[in-house]
């Protein structure tokens, strides 16, 4: 019997609309500013940032918990479960508001329902699975990735400018481009959970499937 393929622990997916609202399609970049306005509150405050998913990791205050993280997995090998909900939360939150923006689902994106965009990041058991020294380096090791994502946005800003167009003349989104845009919100939110979030040390695949 063949052995079963280990999965990343960190999992995407969003639900594919068989019909899209042309109505808010056109108007998307109007109507998703009330939405990035309290994004934009959540993020802010005095910090220092790394770009992934077109989000900023916050060392201070508001926004992602990443160099408290970071220090306490390198000195207590600890990462406090209350730190890792709001992390998970506020990237779960940015991803149900980047999907709305990227025409991938058209009901109004919630500040804490799960809707139809299903993120999945277990809880790390710091001292057995999470080693000290990794958070200080892994940003380096995700460099390759970073390079790629970058290149894939560029595609994915096209793909969007292609689906607006699509869906206002036939009501769907072309499920191709869907696929790839999803696979790559994936790919970026394996990268941001390791090099970020720190909730996992294994090494992010090259790839835009589960």
């Amino acid at each position: 019997m063949a052995e079963a393929k280990e999965q990343y622990p960190v999992s995407l997916s969003i639900d594919y609309s068989e019909r899209a609202d042309k109505l808010t399609t056109f108007f998307r970049i109007f109507t998703v500013i009330p939405i990035l306005i309290i994004f934009a509150l959540l993020i802010g405050g005095h910090n220092e940032t790394n770009s992934v998913q077109g989000c900023k990791c916050i060392c201070y205050g508001g926004g992602f918990v990443f160099v408290p993280t970071l220090l306490m997995i390198l000195f207590r090998k600890k990462y406090p479960k209350w730190w890792f909900d709001w992390n998970v939360s506020l990237t779960k939150f940015s991803t149900r508001v980047f999907s709305y923006l990227l025409l991938l689902r058209h009901e109004y994106p919630s500040t804490d329902e799960e809707q139809a965009v299903h993120i999945e990041i277990p809880y790390p058991n710091a001292k057995a699975e999470l080693h000290r020294g990794m958070p200080l380096v892994k940003w380096f090791l995700a460099i390759p990735h970073l390079i790629i994502l970058c290149f894939l946005y560029i595609a994915v800003a096209i793909c969007t400018i292609i689906s607006w167009f699509a869906i206002l003349f036939t009501g769907n989104y072309p499920r191709g481009l869907f696929d790839f845009v999803v696979g790559v919100i994936r790919w970026s939110l394996r990268v941001s959970a390791y090099a970020f979030l720190l909730t996992t040390d294994q090494y992010p695949p090259f790839k835009l499937s589960e």
